[in-house]
């Protein structure tokens, strides 16, 4: 073993030595920001349609594609992964009119299926809708469905390479006929059906569509479109010409009877709340006019209404509403305020279903729709819980539960015997029980403690020897919780050790975790994944020799910052789809929305905590980086691969030491939502490979020796 860990290590270094990276122009621009001069030398890389752009693209590919093809195991390691990912995967089915529908993927399909059952949730399934079949490359996806109230038609969204823009068509349930209805330059948007028609929000048409940047993401709208008509016809229902950044969603309550809009504004971590009797006809009337508080519609008890809302509870609660009573004095709590998070509430059978996360594990509640608590549905393993949806009518419902360990079970919960059996098992060629997950709770920098997630094979030596892969995203409110994948058991079958830090800046704990690390509380975020490095190596789980670090989106800031302020710490990085420029980040698409959670430098104060960190400005001379593989898209219109192409550039200019530093530019793919399972393994297969290759590592049985 050490003879063959050796040969890796020479190989691996005249890999490196033979590296030539493409001589990326320089120019001459500076910003001045509160007397602060900032060279930006790399700014031509945001017009990412100009041919000078292109051209770099294809060079930084042939760079780093030369680089990962001459790893002798690269191509095993992808067949491996296909072979783990091939086993058929199936959603909890779901009904809508006369007619069940659920979601499968026979193993490797780019996309997957949407089936039917009609007529009874015991029918024999056919293929309803196949979105493989709407793009030769399965780089077109199906980015959301929704039904009329009486199942007889289906409104769905479709994306094409991962773009955030929509468009919207129509089938008819029954035929399969799709009608001649077409709405375009949708985005950030439901569908939310009354009547002979749908609401949806969507932006002006750009006068140049020839970039994606030309849509300028500015004054969102809501719109009602009727059936048959064409979309230059549609009813124009609520524009704020004033605000021309707010977002505007809405959704109706199951009788159709209330129309909810939820507005959210930029730097705000809320949302205001108006609804309208639809019925009546009547003008939005306003639930919450700030922007501090998240809250919305659940639906609608007779004239009342059922709300979800953190406003003066942030960890979450239910309340009810009275229009004929509207001031904030008169509002009825229904589901008080917990110590732990309110994650999810459903309705299904009049019963609400409500979904809590204690120490990023799910519980499940049922209460009836006057608050009253009548039962704790009992998991049978802690991890993650998805469904409980449905109508006021049904008697039964679903739910999935998944943990790292155990791949999606889809459960049947009867509501009238307060009983669940087994519905629907996902079958692979993997046994759980040779795998073990510890739950730990490790201290940050100022003493916080922070859960962190450790799977790995059972039995192995806490001998700092193990390759050990450390995920995290730490913003935006968003939980990482348990949850199984099989593309994670080519790293963990090998003896690799897999960690999941719930940094703050996540929701697990809330809306107060989240603020402690957003805006000048975010190096908070930086110092928790620090930390949990920290305690791995510590811990004897790994040493910085053998450990890689992963982030995406907010993510991939995460790992470009910490390798900044910590580069001693990691032997491999993988920043992808990252916000890598704190300071122009709002300039671009849809980046305005993210002040909430960072602030904006244009701010004096923000931009002082933003330079502090932004993981472009702050690349450094003279230090030995972890080799880096930065992964980003060409078509992400949400972080734009601006950030990434800058980012790598500075990297290749400032860093001078041995470890490779590359960039994987996907084509016709997006921020990732929608990828076709081809796109998703190939770049996993790259990941992985990059990484063992460059901890001097063959995996077990991959090598072609």
């Amino acid at each position: 073993m050490r003879k063959l860990f050796g040969i890796i290590v020479v190989l691996s270094s005249a890999l490196c030595a033979q590296l030539q990276y493409p001589n990326t122009a320089k120019v001459d621009h500076v910003d001045d920001c509160f007397g602060t001069k900032l060279p930006d030398p790399y700014r031509w890389l945001e017009h990412d349609t100009a041919a000078a752009v292109k051209e770099w693209v294809k060079e930084q590919n042939n760079v780093t594609f030369g680089y990962l093809e001459k790893i002798p195991f690269r191509q095993n390691v992808l067949d491996r992964l296909m072979k783990l990912y091939n086993y058929p995967k199936q959603t909890a089915p779901f009904r809508k009119g006369k007619n069940w529908f659920f979601y499968k993927n026979d193993g490797l399909q780019n996309q997957n299926v949407l089936y039917i059952r009609r007529g009874s949730l015991d029918a024999k399934p056919q293929v309803f809708f196949d979105p493989n079949k709407l793009s030769a490359d399965g780089t077109t996806s199906l980015a959301g469905i929704e039904f009329d109230k009486n199942g007889k038609y289906m409104a769905y969204s479709i994306s094409k390479a991962g773009s955030d823009w929509r468009e919207i068509y129509v089938m008819d349930v029954n035929t399969k006929k799709v009608l001649n209805d077409k709405i375009e330059w949708a985005k950030f948007t439901g569908i939310s059906w009354y009547g002979n028609g749908f609401y949806y929000s969507r932006y002006p048409a750009p006068a140049d569509t020839g970039t994606k940047y030309s849509a300028s993401n500015l004054r969102h709208k809501v719109y009602y479109h009727v059936l048959g008509t064409p979309q230059s016809k549609d009813l124009l229902v609520y524009e704020d010409a004033d605000h021309p950044q707010r977002l505007f969603g809405v959704g109706l309550t199951e009788d159709e009877r209330f129309l909810q809009l939820t507005v959210n504004q930029r730097g705000s971590n809320g949302n205001a709340l108006y609804y309208r009797d639809v019925k009546k006809r009547g003008e939005f009337k306003p639930i919450i006019e700030t922007f501090e508080d998240d809250m919305y519609i659940l639906d609608n008890i007779g004239d009342k209404l059922l709300l979800y809302t953190n406003r003066k509870a942030p960890n979450g609660r239910v309340i009810l509403f009275d229009p004929s009573n509207p001031e904030e004095k008169n509002w009825k709590e229904i589901v008080p305020e917990k110590q732990e998070k309110l994650d999810e509430i459903s309705i299904a059978g009049s019963k609400l279903f409500v979904v809590y996360t204690k120490d990023v594990s799910h519980r499940v509640f049922v209460y009836d729709l006057n608050g009253k608590n009548e039962h704790e549905i009992h998991l049978p393993v802690l991890g993650k819980v998805d469904g409980f949806g449905g109508q006021r009518g049904d008697k039964f419902t679903f739910f999935t539960i998944t943990s790292f360990t155990q791949p999606s079970v889809v459960y049947k919960y009867d509501i009238t015997s307060r009983s669940y059996s087994m519905y629907q098992k996902t079958e692979i060629d993997f046994n759980p029980d040779d795998y073990e997950t510890k739950q730990i709770f490790y201290p940050s920098k100022d003493g916080t403690k922070i859960p962190m997630f450790i799977v790995h094979k059972k039995g192995i030596q806490l001998d700092s020897n193990n390759p050990t892969w450390l995920y995290g995203y730490g913003g935006f409110n968003i939980s990482l919780m348990p949850n199984f994948s099989a593309i994670r058991l080519a790293w963990l079958e090998q003896g690799g050790v897999y960690a999941l830090a719930n940094i703050r800046g996540g929701g697990e704990y809330g809306e107060k975790w989240h603020e402690l690390g957003m805006k000048l509380n975010k190096q908070n975020v930086f110092d928790d994944f620090i930390a949990a490095a920290e305690y791995l190596i510590t811990q004897k789980y790994t040493s910085p020799q053998k450990l890689a670090i992963e982030g995406r989106s907010n993510g991939g800031l995460l790992i470009g910052a910490v390798i900044n302020q910590r580069p001693d710490l990691f032997r491999v990085a993988h920043p992808a789809v990252g916000v890598m420029d704190m300071l122009r980040f709002h300039k671009f698409t849809i980046g305005w929305a993210w002040v909430n959670d960072y602030g904006s430098s244009d701010d004096s104060v923000q931009f002082e905590n933003l330079k502090k960190f932004s993981p472009v400005h702050n690349i450094r001379e003279g230090v030995n980086y972890p080799a880096t593989l930065v992964t980003t898209a060409d078509h992400d219109d949400r972080v734009v691969p601006a950030h990434s192409f800058k980012y790598i550039s500075t990297l290749q200019e400032k860093y001078k030491g041995p470890n490779p530093t590359l960039i994987r530019i996907e084509t016709s793919a997006g921020h990732g939502s929608g990828k076709p399972t081809a796109k998703i393994l190939e770049e996993w297969a790259d990941m992985y490979s990059f990484t063992w290759w460059n901890m001097g590592l063959t995996p077990r049985y991959l090598s072609k020796e």
